[in-house]
Parts: structure tokens; sequence; C-alpha cells
């Protein structure tokens, strides 16, 4: 294992200690319990955006807090879920009195970690609403979900719900908007390597070199298929095609009822993409994919976004949502409105996305 550490086990502190030395502009670090918040918080009167996961997808989650996406993330250890007493005291420091989000990914510790903290919050007399991102089209349950799991349409619901609490959205009306933006996207991985945790010292998994696997999950769970290794177009349009291809379903989540004071399921139905589609893509890199290649998949992607009649009107590229150093790429496909569109466009100040400031 060749890494730029010094312990294994003072990974995710060195780091946040080094975020908080080179961006004091935007955030700060609360540290035991670890949390990331954005500099001017608490903003009174707008709703606050809170997140986290895993440390070793930088910059997601702690490298999007700031003007215009969160106000508040929870870095866990490396790969590992952030603990409800990060969730909670994050919670708390970023309330400015109109209450708060919490955007979860799909992952059985993160759901459960942040359903506890958002019932201590209101406990505290916060309004939380809770929405999970569930858009993986790889897979319907992995060896960390029940479900779908959470992945590049995270990212895409932090910017657009940032900039909708930033132009004054109510709790509720936030709440409906972050819905909207999960159940119109789908995304789909895939690695060429393999990754190393620190902490493990060793490879998650073995992907000999004239392999790789389609449909992995940014921990390194298994994918669809494994496979001899295709060319960037051919990688591509699997991916694509999986995405734009996949069926309606409707699939049962947990959400806080307000009236009702509990939780409760509720049935969430999926539209699928078709001809006449506005959408934003997302190219997104693992970690260690050379620069250089993420356009070539985007240059696939807009060729077959064309043949299925959809239109490109916005899009990101670059590494995004990491798997630390694998090499590979994710695809995100988000279908666009107005609103969408709007919100998208609204200015941000992060560490790893800025514009329009």
């Amino acid at each position: 294992m060749k890494k730029l550490i010094n312990k294994p086990e003072d990974v995710v502190k060195e780091e946040l200690e080094g975020m908080a030395l080179a961006y004091p502009d935007i955030v700060k670090v609360h540290f035991d319990p670890d949390f990331v918040y954005r500099a001017d918080a608490p903003v009174k009167g707008k709703v606050a955006i809170v997140s986290g996961g895993g440390s070793g997808h930088e910059p997601m989650h702690g490298g999007l807090v700031g003007v215009g996406m969160l106000d508040a993330a929870c870095p866990g250890q490396v790969f590992t879920s952030p603990t409800p007493d990060q969730m909670l005291e994050a919670t708390k420091m970023v309330d400015g009195g109109a209450g708060v989000l919490h955007i979860v990914k799909n992952y059985t510790g993160d759901v459960m970690n942040f359903e506890m903290a958002a019932d201590m919050a209101r406990g505290e007399g916060i309004q939380v609403a809770s929405i999970l991102i569930d858009d993986d089209a790889a897979v319907k349950d992995s060896l960390y979900t029940a479900g779908r799991r959470g992945v590049g349409t995270t990212v895409l619901a932090e910017k657009i719900c940032g900039g909708a609490a930033e132009k004054g959205y109510d709790l509720q009306k936030l709440a409906d908007l972050c819905r909207k933006v999960n159940i119109n996207g789908r995304s789909m991985g895939m690695a060429l390597t393999s990754c190393t945790v620190p902490m493990a010292g060793k490879p998650t998994f073995d992907l000999p070199e004239d392999e790789m696997e389609i449909g992995i999950g940014i921990h390194g769970e298994p994918g669809r298929k494994r496979m001899k290794l295709k060319t960037a177009d051919e990688i591509t349009e699997m991916m694509a095609l999986a995405i734009i291809e996949d069926p309606a379903y409707t699939r049962t989540v947990r959400e806080w009822d307000e009236g009702k004071g509990e939780w409760v399921d509720v049935d969430l139905a999926d539209p699928p993409f078709k001809a006449g589609d506005k959408v934003l893509a997302f190219v997104n890199s693992m970690g260690g994919t050379p620069a250089i290649e993420l356009p070539i998949v985007y240059r696939k992607l807009h060729e077959i976004c064309e043949k299925k009649g959809l239109k490109i009107v916005r899009n990101l590229m670059g590494p995004i949502i990491t798997s630390l150093e694998m090499q590979g790429c994710s695809i995100t496909l988000l279908k666009m409105d107005d609103e969408l569109i709007e919100m998208w466009d609204a200015p941000v100040k992060t560490i790893g996305m800025r514009w329009g400031m």
C-alpha cells in the first residue's frame, strides 16, 4: 500500500484539519463529533441541508459544503457510516430556525443513523425532513442496502436543493424538490481496478488486468457482471442504455410524516426516460481515472442521448464521487425541467464545485 498518509487511523482527522486550514472562508470543522459546516452557519431563516456518509468519496460530502449547497456534512471513517451524534450535532449547528433537510444515500448504516438523528433533533424542537436517494440502476439489492443504492443523483440533489434553499424554499417545498430529483435520476458505475482502504492495507477486491466490473457500487460492492475489458465506447453504451432503458418501477421508502408525527412507508413511482426529455449528464471519475479519459466517455454518452431523443441541457464531469484511487467511472442522467435547471444554475461556492460567484 502506497498512500500519502501518516497513520491509517488518523486519515480522516488529518484530512479535516487540512480542509479547515485551506478553506477557512468556505468551511469550518467541528471535532468530537466530527462534521464540516459552512463558515457562515447558521443562516437565519434559511432551511439548512445536511448530508454525509463514509469518507473516501471526496469531494462528496465535505467538499460540497458551502453557499448554494450543503450547510453541513458528517464524515464517517473510510467507507463507514457516520454516527447519529455526528448528524445530530451538525443538524443543531446549522439550524437557522426554518428546519433542516437530511439528504440520505440508501445505505443501511446511513439510513438507520440519520433516522435516529432526525428523531433526536425533533425531540429538541428542530423540524427535520429526510429524503432518501436510491438511484442506482445496476442492482436492486446489494451488500449494503435493501433496495437500490444511492449514488450520483445524491450530488445533483445537493446542488439543486442548495440553490432552492438559498432562494427561500420552505422545508416542505424543499423536501418535495429533493424527492423529485431522486425519482428523475438514474446512475450506473463501473470499475477497472479496486481501491485500498487505509485500515485494510490491501485491495478491497481482486480484478485481473484484462477484466472489468459493470454496475459496481462506490464502496467496491459487486455489480451486475464481471467481464473482459471493452473499449470506452462499448463500456459507455452498456451503462448508458441500462440507465435510459431502465423501466419504470415503484419502491417503498420511509419518510417522516409531520402531520402524523411518525415515520411512514411511501410508495414512489419512477418514470422512465423518453424521447424529448431534457437531461443533465454527469460523468464521474471513481478517483483514479485520468482526466483525459472522462471526455471520451462523455463524447459517446452525448451521441447515445441524441440517438435516443434526449437533449443534454446541462452537464457535470470530473472526480466528484470517488472511491479512493479506484479507476473507473459512473454515469448519471437526471430528467430536467425549468425549476431544476434554474436551481442547478444558481450560484454555488464549495471546495469541490463553484460557479456564479
